[in-house]
């Protein structure tokens, strides 16, 4: 199976990222991997897809586990060569409570940027080396990944903005940015360097930073040899999942849709979003500017 093309969907069992693996089953031509943390719900997901006449092919993965990483990174080289399509969609949502203690706060804080930035990050750096020509990959984001999301006119918060929206951002600057966070909720005073005091400031964070990451990665695959390597970020809307407490206005389907057609985008086509901040009707958003379509 060297060569054959294969395409990679993460925390894909259930929601969004089961709907994109059932959308890309019916429309890529090659393999489609549902891929989730726990093995048991991972492969009762892909037989209900198997029931649609659906084909989905199944590999455990933790991103919170490098090793679970690596694994997938070694079978992926050892059976197909590379990597044509990597949809990051594994994430997770702990809501703060008013009665939450500061340290309770900065434990729960650490856990959701360790899993939706810097555990994504790094399944980045590992995958990345087996991405062909032509690969594609999305980054899910969200309306709260959007750096307005950092409100306000205060000097903290217009020096934040200024910093994760600046094009020469590197990763080493995000990653302090995104440690200096983590030190400043521990402390308790996050709010005085420019970030919210909303309950959900842990996800507005996450993915800031992976949006913000995203726009890197675009700017290495300008350069690299590999022809026409794309990435974007996405938000999916308000989609009614587990993560939205089963409050969403879309289906998961509905959801998947831009990631979806991200996934999918054809070679060598100049009209491609590269980079790009897309919502989840696929216009493309001005990331640093605004303004976000709808509240959803």
């Amino acid at each position: 199976m060297a060569g054959s093309r294969v395409a990679v969907v993460t925390g894909a069992n259930q929601g969004i990222g089961f709907a994109t693996v059932k959308e890309l089953c019916r429309t890529f031509d090659g393999s489609v991997y549902l891929t989730s943390r726990n093995e048991n719900l991972g492969r009762a997901a892909v037989e209900e897809l198997e029931k649609l006449g659906l084909r989905p092919k199944y590999h455990q993965l933790d991103i919170d586990d490098e090793s679970s990483v690596l694994r997938l990174r070694d079978y992926l080289k050892a059976t197909y060569g590379g990597l044509d399509i990597l949809v990051n969609n594994a994430a997770m949502l702990i809501l703060a409570k008013d009665e939450d203690s500061r340290e309770l706060f900065a434990e729960n804080t650490r856990s959701v940027v360790q899993t939706n930035f810097f555990n994504t990050f790094r399944v980045c750096n590992i995958l990345f080396p087996l991405l062909r020509p032509h690969a594609r990959v999305v980054n899910l984001s969200s309306s709260m990944g959007h750096i307005s999301q950092i409100e306000g006119q205060s000097e903290a918060a217009s020096t934040l903005r200024a910093k994760f929206s600046s094009p020469d951002l590197s990763y080493k600057e995000l990653l302090k940015l995104m440690n200096d966070f983590l030190d400043a909720v521990k402390r308790g005073d996050h709010a005085d360097y420019g970030w919210p005091r909303k309950n959900w400031v842990s996800y507005i964070a996450s993915k800031i930073a992976v949006s913000a990451m995203t726009r890197i990665q675009q700017r290495d695959f300008d350069v690299d040899p590999r022809e026409d390597i794309i990435i974007n970020h996405v938000h999916p809307g308000y989609v009614n999942t587990k993560m939205a407490s089963f409050k969403g206005v879309l289906t998961i389907e509905q959801g998947a849709a831009a990631p979806s057609w991200l996934a999918m985008l054809p070679p060598n086509d100049a009209t491609n979003p590269k980079g790009a901040y897309v919502w989840h009707d696929k216009t493309i958003v001005d990331w640093v500017k605004g303004p976000l379509p709808a509240e959803y």
